[in-house]
């Protein structure tokens, strides 16, 4: 089968069957179109809309999301996780604004200058905002090449991803590439799926070297597994006199970097030890901890087992003097930028196992 009948049949099948009324095809600019696929990285469409959209609403331009306060784009990126893509969005923003004169570029090499732009999501952007031909090659794009192909390995190693480039290029129309990347996607997201395939369904399969062999399960290849460390940490609810709770801001690079989070306290204190150990590290005189039900919280690359625990503050509530510390209101908290297990924590503390 030809790369020309590989677009064809993609194409015929995308105009009857392939999403074409998602919120970043209307009023489709580079920006929306950028918004969405950096948002759109390591998460489903349906998950992605309507924070896209209350993101687009409060952030409607470039400039808007250059100038408003980092607090504020971190909580409308709350409880969409992978928090570095919010701050490189922004980062990339005041660059647009700074060095492009507030107009998004137009090619790869200015757009892969941008802080969290890849080639991938510069080829996506200009192949659905500016109409021009370029390749993509995002988690379903892989994994469609990889099966149709029969490219053996794991697509994060070198030799391997330049296979499936090759493929991405030689496969790309030069017509209609803003529907053949959207096409090519939607494929790999509904029926090109990673387990259970629609493979009778799918437009490729005469030409799909996977599927001839019975083998759609052995591709693209999986990530060698490594066990991930377990980690623990207190996190303490701090409320005082007034009902207010401490929150402070975390280191800007890191997990959940820059976003506001409850103070941790070193997991070899043990509960008769919280008091104590809010004074020498926080200088707070406190009631006796009350435990709440703890959770494990998963991250990419390691488990996270956080124990809560509630002490009333009893002396001066006081504050560093590096700003990076603020006693608020449970729905003042809430409207920060907060990761999501801290966010349900305050929502409804006395719930028992939370979800990681």
């Amino acid at each position: 089968m030809t790369s020309g009948s590989f677009a064809e049949n993609l194409l015929t099948w995308y105009d009857q069957h392939g999403r074409h009324n998602l919120p970043w095809h209307h009023d489709r600019n580079a920006y929306r179109v950028w918004v969405s696929e950096i948002m759109l990285q390591q998460t489903q469409v349906a998950t992605v809309i309507p924070y896209f959209q209350a993101f687009i609403e409060r952030f409607p331009d470039v400039q808007s999301l250059a100038e408003a306060p980092v607090d504020d784009v971190l909580s409308h990126w709350s409880g969409l996780g992978y928090y570095a893509r919010a701050r490189n969005l922004q980062k990339a923003a005041q660059t647009v604004m700074e060095d492009f004169g507030g107009t998004f570029p137009g090619t790869q090499e200015e757009l892969e200058s941008l802080t969290g732009i890849g080639r991938s999501t510069a080829a996506a952007i200009i192949a659905q905002a500016f109409g021009k031909r370029a390749a993509i090659l995002d988690g379903n794009v892989k994994r469609v090449l990889a099966r149709y192909h029969a490219v053996p390995g794991w697509p994060g190693q070198t030799s391997v991803l330049k296979q499936l480039w090759e493929h991405a290029e030689a496969h790309t129309p030069n017509e209609r590439v803003r529907d053949y990347t959207q096409g090519i996607m939607d494929l790999g997201a509904m029926v090109c799926t990673r387990s259970r395939p629609a493979c009778h369904d799918c437009p490729l399969h005469g030409g799909c070297t996977a599927y001839a062999r019975k083998e759609t399960n052995l591709y693209p290849g999986s990530k060698p597994k490594k066990a991930k460390p377990e980690k623990t940490t207190w996190m303490v609810i701090l409320e005082d006199h007034e009902g207010r709770i401490l929150l402070e801001r975390r280191p800007p690079s890191g997990i959940w970097g820059g976003l506001w989070s409850l103070p941790e306290l070193d997991p070899a204190f043990g509960p008769d030890e919280l008091q104590e150990a809010c004074e020498q590290k926080l200088g707070l005189d406190c009631d006796e901890p009350e435990l709440i039900s703890g959770f494990r919280h998963t991250f990419s690359h390691y488990h996270l087992h956080i124990q809560p625990a509630r002490l009333g503050v009893t002396g001066q509530n006081t504050l560093r003097d590096d700003g990076q510390q603020k006693w608020l209101h449970r729905h003042e908290a809430l409207s920060l930028g907060l990761p999501a297990p801290i966010r349900t924590l305050l929502t409804n503390p006395e719930q028992g196992t939370l979800p990681g």
